[in-house]
């Protein structure tokens, strides 16, 4: 049995390699990633660095925190319903 499993293994193999590597022409990450701080669009624990209220990653208990940060690609905060490139006051 461990013999056929080995062969169907292989074939899989075989044939996904191909399919797998023909899709990484589609999309390139950029060379130099700029990135920015992001306040107020964070889901809770998801946010990258401390603020007022904790000091650690992942510390904020609730979504959209507008004292916590995550950083984004440069340019996108803006374009996001509640992003500032600041704290809110």
């Amino acid at each position: 049995m461990r013999p056929a499993l080995l062969a169907a293994s292989a074939m899989a193999s075989a044939i996904a390699l191909p399919v797998l590597a023909s899709g990484q022409d589609r999309v390139v990450a950029p060379k130099e990633f700029q990135a920015e701080e992001c306040y107020g669009v964070a889901k809770a624990r998801q946010n990258d660095c401390q603020t007022l209220t904790h000091s650690c990653a992942g510390m904020s208990s609730v979504d959209k925190d507008p004292a916590s940060w995550i950083y984004l690609p440069a340019g996108t905060c803006v374009k996001i319903v509640g992003g500032r490139k600041t704290p809110k006051a």
